[in-house]
């Protein structure tokens, strides 16, 4: 089943619609519908909109069509899991890791605003190093801090498919950090496999599975920033399931939390979690709260910290984002001029996590459609956000 036809189906049935019903609403058969839902047909775009206002899906049956799209051309998947496999099959390894340990730091460092495919393509290099090196005579100690390492670049390999679109690749890898967190008894990398499941499952639309995967990992560690992102990733699914209450307790834990930890090193590793990163997080879930104050008021301290005063941007991940939640208040607001200008630039964007970006960009999709749906910007926006692969 693609993530579409259960996301359809998921909506329907919780909304207590057969598909005799939806088919009527959105004017094709119910045997198509039915082939859709179980993967058999692939959604048309008319489709996947009809679907979307009929369901009140708020774009995100959209993005699930899109991102299926893409996840058909991912014809590598199970490259980086079978380079991981040859690091747990070997017994040996050199000593000398303090550099091997440098690099993997920098390259994590380079997520934010390094082309992905390139990116995937030098850890994927580091790796088969990890590979060899593990193939010559060593003690134990430094057999453990090499799974570390190769533990830390299947986490960053495993983001960098995901942003590509590449699905299945990103869930092996996934998993496999997984293995290499448990052999190397590092709670941390393990807690960010858990993470990963959340983040895949929000994109998803899977609302629970984001609940139970970020609690998990929660239990997992406590003493470092992942705990930190897998209550914002919590609370990013509270929010679109309108779970007000829960949000607002997960907020102020999240923020609590934060303050308890000791400030990082490095906050453009990837895997370290910071204030501005917080602010990040917070932004989303105000928005989909439809707190427009406090979303805006995040925005504008996301995009200030991660912007120098030359105007270079260093994380245009960020920024994108949180261009799209200041184009959905504009939309809100009725300006539609400021809307669009927002949007187009977010998805302009020099580097892009696609699940992400398609899955916020469908939301302001949906918002426009609905507050402007005859304007010809509206149809544009629509028309760009279709065009990304």
């Amino acid at each position: 089943m693609t993530s579409f036809g259960k996301m359809l189906r998921n909506l329907r049935t919780t909304q207590g619609l057969s598909l005799a019903h939806l088919a009527l609403q959105v004017h094709y058969s119910k045997g198509y519908l039915s082939n859709v839902e179980r993967g058999k047909k692939p959604p048309t775009e008319d489709l996947a909109r009809s679907c979307d206002q009929a369901l009140n899906a708020r774009g995100e049956l959209i993005a699930a069509a899109h991102l299926d799209v893409v996840a058909s051309t991912d014809t590598t998947p199970w490259q980086t899991a079978e380079l991981i496999r040859r690091i747990q099959a070997s017994d040996t390894t050199p000593g000398t890791l303090e550099g091997l340990h440098a690099t993997v730091a920098d390259l994590c460092c380079q997520y934010p605003y390094q082309d992905a495919s390139d990116l995937r393509a030098e850890a994927l290099r580091w790796l088969d190093q990890v590979c060899r090196l593990l193939r010559r005579p060593v003690g134990l100690h430094d057999h453990t801090e090499l799974l570390v390492a190769a533990g830390w670049l299947a986490l960053l390999i495993g983001c960098l498919e995901y942003d590509l679109g590449m699905r299945t690749a990103a869930e092996a890898t996934r998993t496999a950090a997984r293995q290499l967190g448990d052999e190397a008894g590092h709670s941390e990398i393990i807690a960010w496999t858990y993470e990963m499941s959340a983040w895949f499952a929000l994109t998803q639309g899977r609302y629970a599975d984001v609940v139970g995967a970020a609690q998990a990992g929660q239990a997992v560690d406590r003493a470092h920033g992942v705990h930190v992102q897998l209550i914002a990733q919590e609370a990013k699914a509270r929010a679109r399931i309108r779970d007000n209450l829960n949000l607002a307790r997960d907020l102020e834990r999240g923020h609590q939390v934060l303050n308890r930890l000791p400030t990082p090193g490095r906050v453009d590793n990837h895997f370290v979690v910071d204030p501005s990163k917080w602010n990040y997080y917070a932004m989303d879930a105000f928005r989909l709260a439809g707190d427009d104050e406090h979303a805006e008021e995040h925005a504008r301290i996301v995009i200030a910290a991660n912007t120098t005063p030359d105007g270079i941007v260093r994380a245009p991940m960020r920024i994108a984002e949180s261009k799209l939640t200041l184009a959905t208040i504009a939309s809100r607001r009725g300006d539609l001029e400021e809307a669009f200008q927002l949007g187009m630039e977010a998805l302009q964007g020099p580097r892009k996590s696609l699940p992400s970006l398609v899955m916020v960009a469908g939301e302001l999709d949906s918002e426009l459609h609905r507050r402007f749906p005859s304007e010809g910007q509206t149809a544009d926006f629509h028309e760009a956000l279709s065009a990304l692969r």
